[in-house]
Protein backbone atom coordinates (compact mmCIF):
# COMPACT_ATOMS: atom_id res chain seq x y z
CA UNK A 1 0.00 0.00 0.00
CA UNK A 2 3.03 2.26 0.20
CA UNK A 3 3.24 4.59 -2.79
CA UNK A 4 6.39 6.54 -1.83
CA UNK A 5 8.98 7.00 0.90
CA UNK A 6 7.18 8.06 4.07
CA UNK A 7 10.47 9.55 5.20
CA UNK A 8 10.34 12.01 2.31
CA UNK A 9 6.60 12.65 2.38
CA UNK A 10 6.38 13.47 6.08
CA UNK A 11 9.59 15.40 6.52
CA UNK A 12 8.88 19.01 7.41
CA UNK A 13 10.39 21.37 4.82
CA UNK A 14 12.78 24.04 6.07
CA UNK A 15 11.36 27.50 6.53
CA UNK A 16 8.21 29.03 8.01
CA UNK A 17 5.57 26.67 9.42
CA UNK A 18 1.80 27.15 9.29
CA UNK A 19 0.13 24.31 11.16
CA UNK A 20 -3.30 25.38 9.92
CA UNK A 21 -2.29 24.36 6.38
CA UNK A 22 -1.18 20.85 7.40
CA UNK A 23 -3.92 18.24 7.10
CA UNK A 24 -4.17 16.36 10.41
CA UNK A 25 -6.32 13.66 8.78
CA UNK A 26 -4.25 13.09 5.66
CA UNK A 27 -2.73 9.74 4.73
CA UNK A 28 0.45 10.55 2.77
CA UNK A 29 2.08 7.47 1.28
CA UNK A 30 -0.81 5.13 2.01
CA UNK A 31 -3.49 4.48 -0.60
CA UNK A 32 -5.55 2.04 1.44
CA UNK A 33 -7.93 2.43 4.35
CA UNK A 34 -8.20 1.55 8.01
CA UNK A 35 -8.55 -2.20 7.44
CA UNK A 36 -5.51 -2.39 5.18
CA UNK A 37 -3.35 -0.26 7.51
CA UNK A 38 -4.24 -2.35 10.56
CA UNK A 39 -3.34 -5.49 8.61
CA UNK A 40 -0.10 -4.10 7.22
CA UNK A 41 1.35 -2.69 10.45
CA UNK A 42 2.02 -6.08 12.12
CA UNK A 43 3.62 -7.25 8.88
CA UNK A 44 6.39 -4.70 9.50
CA UNK A 45 7.23 -6.49 12.74
CA UNK A 46 9.57 -9.24 11.52
CA UNK A 47 11.80 -6.86 9.56
CA UNK A 48 11.77 -4.30 12.37
CA UNK A 49 12.79 -7.00 14.84
CA UNK A 50 15.54 -8.31 12.55
CA UNK A 51 17.05 -4.86 12.03
CA UNK A 52 16.72 -4.04 15.71
CA UNK A 53 18.61 -7.21 16.63
CA UNK A 54 21.37 -6.37 14.16
CA UNK A 55 21.64 -2.90 15.70
CA UNK A 56 21.80 -4.45 19.15
CA UNK A 57 24.48 -6.91 18.02
CA UNK A 58 26.49 -4.04 16.57
CA UNK A 59 26.33 -2.18 19.89
CA UNK A 60 27.24 -5.34 21.81
CA UNK A 61 30.39 -5.63 19.72
CA UNK A 62 31.54 -2.05 20.38
CA UNK A 63 29.54 -0.26 17.70
CA UNK A 64 28.34 3.24 18.52
CA UNK A 65 25.14 3.62 16.53
CA UNK A 66 21.69 3.91 18.07
CA UNK A 67 18.22 5.21 17.16
CA UNK A 68 16.16 7.75 19.10
CA UNK A 69 12.43 8.08 18.37
CA UNK A 70 10.99 11.31 19.79
CA UNK A 71 7.20 11.56 20.18
CA UNK A 72 5.67 14.99 20.72
CA UNK A 73 2.09 16.13 20.41
CA UNK A 74 -0.90 17.62 22.16
CA UNK A 75 -2.83 15.54 24.66
CA UNK A 76 -4.81 12.73 22.90
CA UNK A 77 -2.57 12.92 19.82
CA UNK A 78 -1.71 9.27 20.41
CA UNK A 79 1.72 8.86 21.98
CA UNK A 80 0.39 5.98 24.06
CA UNK A 81 -1.15 4.37 20.99
CA UNK A 82 2.17 4.52 19.17
CA UNK A 83 3.87 2.85 22.12
CA UNK A 84 1.32 0.04 22.10
CA UNK A 85 0.99 -0.59 18.39
CA UNK A 86 4.40 0.37 16.96
CA UNK A 87 6.95 0.18 19.75
CA UNK A 88 5.20 -3.03 20.80
CA UNK A 89 6.60 -4.65 17.65
CA UNK A 90 10.15 -4.26 19.00
CA UNK A 91 12.09 -6.46 21.40
CA UNK A 92 11.99 -4.82 24.87
CA UNK A 93 15.52 -6.02 25.62
CA UNK A 94 16.89 -3.74 22.90
CA UNK A 95 14.80 -0.69 23.78
CA UNK A 96 15.04 2.21 26.19
CA UNK A 97 11.70 3.92 26.84
CA UNK A 98 11.50 7.14 28.81
CA UNK A 99 8.45 9.27 29.51
CA UNK A 100 9.43 12.73 30.72
CA UNK A 101 7.02 14.05 33.32
CA UNK A 102 7.03 17.27 35.34
CA UNK A 103 10.65 17.89 36.44
CA UNK A 104 11.58 16.98 40.01
CA UNK A 105 13.26 19.44 42.35
CA UNK A 106 16.59 17.74 41.66
CA UNK A 107 16.10 18.06 37.90
CA UNK A 108 15.09 21.71 38.19
CA UNK A 109 18.35 22.40 39.99
CA UNK A 110 20.24 21.52 36.77
CA UNK A 111 20.12 22.72 33.18
CA UNK A 112 16.99 21.49 31.39
CA UNK A 113 19.00 19.02 29.28
CA UNK A 114 20.59 17.34 32.31
CA UNK A 115 17.79 14.82 32.78
CA UNK A 116 17.51 14.26 29.04
CA UNK A 117 21.17 13.39 28.56
CA UNK A 118 20.93 10.82 31.35
CA UNK A 119 18.36 8.88 29.33
CA UNK A 120 19.92 8.92 25.88
CA UNK A 121 19.80 5.31 24.60
CA UNK A 122 22.99 3.27 24.81
CA UNK A 123 24.81 2.08 21.71
CA UNK A 124 22.79 -0.61 19.94
CA UNK A 125 19.48 0.45 21.45
CA UNK A 126 16.32 1.94 20.03
CA UNK A 127 15.36 4.72 22.44
CA UNK A 128 11.89 6.21 22.68
CA UNK A 129 11.13 9.55 24.30
CA UNK A 130 7.43 9.86 25.16
CA UNK A 131 7.55 13.65 25.44
CA UNK A 132 11.07 15.00 25.53
CA UNK A 133 13.39 17.98 25.79
CA UNK A 134 10.84 19.89 23.72
CA UNK A 135 8.56 20.15 26.73
CA UNK A 136 10.99 22.83 27.92
CA UNK A 137 10.12 25.10 24.98
CA UNK A 138 6.43 24.12 24.86
CA UNK A 139 4.63 23.89 28.20
CA UNK A 140 7.37 26.00 29.79
CA UNK A 141 6.82 28.71 27.18
CA UNK A 142 3.02 28.57 27.23
CA UNK A 143 2.82 28.81 31.03
CA UNK A 144 5.80 31.14 31.36
CA UNK A 145 7.66 28.80 33.71
CA UNK A 146 11.01 30.29 32.67
CA UNK A 147 12.09 33.76 31.55
CA UNK A 148 11.62 34.49 27.85
CA UNK A 149 15.38 34.88 27.40
CA UNK A 150 15.97 31.42 28.84
CA UNK A 151 13.38 29.85 26.53
CA UNK A 152 15.05 31.59 23.61
CA UNK A 153 18.43 30.16 24.63
CA UNK A 154 17.01 26.65 24.69
CA UNK A 155 16.35 26.43 20.94
CA UNK A 156 20.07 26.74 20.26
CA UNK A 157 20.90 24.40 23.12
CA UNK A 158 18.55 21.76 21.69
CA UNK A 159 20.11 22.05 18.23
CA UNK A 160 23.62 21.72 19.71
CA UNK A 161 22.53 18.73 21.79
CA UNK A 162 20.97 16.94 18.81
CA UNK A 163 24.01 17.69 16.68
CA UNK A 164 26.26 16.06 19.31
CA UNK A 165 23.99 13.03 19.38
CA UNK A 166 24.10 12.70 15.61
CA UNK A 167 27.88 13.08 15.51
CA UNK A 168 28.27 10.24 18.00
CA UNK A 169 26.13 7.79 16.05
CA UNK A 170 22.51 8.57 16.94
CA UNK A 171 19.81 8.53 14.27
CA UNK A 172 17.14 10.93 15.53
CA UNK A 173 13.54 10.47 14.37
CA UNK A 174 11.42 13.36 15.69
CA UNK A 175 7.68 12.95 15.22
CA UNK A 176 5.12 15.69 15.77
CA UNK A 177 1.73 14.00 16.15
CA UNK A 178 -0.56 16.56 14.52
CA UNK A 179 -4.26 16.72 15.49
CA UNK A 180 -6.95 19.40 15.32
CA UNK A 181 -8.67 21.01 18.29
CA UNK A 182 -11.91 19.33 17.22
CA UNK A 183 -10.30 15.89 17.20
CA UNK A 184 -8.90 16.46 20.68
CA UNK A 185 -12.37 17.37 21.94
CA UNK A 186 -13.86 14.22 20.40
CA UNK A 187 -11.21 12.05 22.02
CA UNK A 188 -11.59 13.66 25.43
CA UNK A 189 -15.37 13.15 25.26
CA UNK A 190 -14.78 9.52 24.26
CA UNK A 191 -12.66 9.05 27.39
CA UNK A 192 -15.47 10.38 29.56
CA UNK A 193 -17.95 8.05 27.87
CA UNK A 194 -15.84 4.93 28.42
CA UNK A 195 -15.44 3.69 32.03
CA UNK A 196 -12.25 1.88 31.00
CA UNK A 197 -10.73 5.17 29.77
CA UNK A 198 -11.99 7.63 32.37
CA UNK A 199 -8.80 7.20 34.37
CA UNK A 200 -6.93 8.91 31.52
CA UNK A 201 -9.02 12.06 31.84
CA UNK A 202 -8.05 14.93 34.14
CA UNK A 203 -10.17 18.06 34.66
CA UNK A 204 -7.00 19.99 33.90
CA UNK A 205 -7.21 18.67 30.32
CA UNK A 206 -10.14 21.02 29.75
CA UNK A 207 -8.20 23.92 31.26
CA UNK A 208 -5.27 23.24 28.94
CA UNK A 209 -7.57 23.48 25.91
CA UNK A 210 -7.91 27.14 26.78
CA UNK A 211 -4.26 27.50 25.78
CA UNK A 212 -4.66 25.73 22.42
CA UNK A 213 -3.59 28.72 20.33
CA UNK A 214 -0.59 29.35 22.57
CA UNK A 215 0.49 25.73 22.24
CA UNK A 216 0.13 25.85 18.47
CA UNK A 217 2.32 28.96 18.41
CA UNK A 218 4.90 27.28 20.66
CA UNK A 219 4.94 24.18 18.47
CA UNK A 220 5.29 26.33 15.36
CA UNK A 221 8.38 28.02 16.79
CA UNK A 222 9.92 24.72 17.94
CA UNK A 223 9.31 23.11 14.57
CA UNK A 224 10.79 26.07 12.71
CA UNK A 225 13.79 26.62 14.96
CA UNK A 226 14.78 23.00 15.54
CA UNK A 227 14.29 21.47 12.10
CA UNK A 228 17.85 20.65 11.09
CA UNK A 229 19.52 18.34 8.59
CA UNK A 230 20.79 16.03 11.34
CA UNK A 231 17.51 16.04 13.28
CA UNK A 232 14.58 16.99 11.02
CA UNK A 233 10.98 17.00 12.14
CA UNK A 234 8.41 14.63 10.68
CA UNK A 235 4.80 15.81 10.83
CA UNK A 236 2.55 12.80 11.40
CA UNK A 237 -1.14 13.39 10.57
CA UNK A 238 -2.74 11.85 13.65
CA UNK A 239 -6.44 12.51 13.17
CA UNK A 240 -6.72 8.90 11.97
CA UNK A 241 -5.17 6.61 14.56
CA UNK A 242 -4.64 3.77 12.12
CA UNK A 243 -2.65 5.97 9.76
CA UNK A 244 -0.59 7.50 12.58
CA UNK A 245 0.50 4.06 13.77
CA UNK A 246 1.25 2.78 10.29
CA UNK A 247 3.19 5.92 9.35
CA UNK A 248 5.44 5.87 12.40
CA UNK A 249 6.05 2.14 11.99
CA UNK A 250 7.02 2.69 8.37
CA UNK A 251 9.13 5.73 9.25
CA UNK A 252 11.06 3.80 11.88
CA UNK A 253 11.56 0.92 9.46
CA UNK A 254 12.89 3.22 6.73
CA UNK A 255 15.41 4.76 9.12
CA UNK A 256 16.62 1.35 10.29
CA UNK A 257 16.95 0.21 6.68
CA UNK A 258 18.97 3.33 5.99
CA UNK A 259 21.61 2.23 8.50
CA UNK A 260 22.52 -0.68 6.20
CA UNK A 261 22.85 -3.02 9.17
CA UNK A 262 24.40 -6.46 9.05
CA UNK A 263 25.60 -9.05 11.54
CA UNK A 264 28.99 -8.10 13.01
CA UNK A 265 31.90 -10.24 11.83
CA UNK A 266 33.53 -12.20 14.68
CA UNK A 267 36.92 -11.02 15.90
CA UNK A 268 38.04 -14.62 16.46
CA UNK A 269 38.70 -17.70 14.34
CA UNK A 270 35.39 -19.59 14.19
CA UNK A 271 37.01 -22.88 13.13
CA UNK A 272 39.56 -22.66 15.93
CA UNK A 273 36.91 -22.10 18.58
CA UNK A 274 34.78 -24.93 17.18
CA UNK A 275 37.79 -27.24 17.35
CA UNK A 276 38.43 -26.27 20.98
CA UNK A 277 34.84 -27.09 21.92
CA UNK A 278 34.86 -30.41 20.05
CA UNK A 279 38.01 -31.52 21.94
CA UNK A 280 36.32 -31.11 25.29
CA UNK A 281 35.57 -34.30 27.19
Amino acid sequence: MTSASVRELLRLPAGPVDLSTLDSRGTPGFDGGKKEAKEELPELGPELADLQEKLFAEGYTDGTRRVLLVLQGMDTSGKGGVLSHVVGLLDPSGMHLKSFKKPTEEELAHDFLWRIERDVPAAGQVGIFDRSHYEDVLVVKVHQLAPAAEVERRYGAINDFEKRLAETGTTIVKCFLHISKETQKERLLARLDDPTKQWKFKPGDVDERGFWDEYQAAYTTALERCNTDVAPWYVIPSGRKWYRNWAIGQLLLEHLRGLDLDWPAPDYDVAEQRARLEKEQ
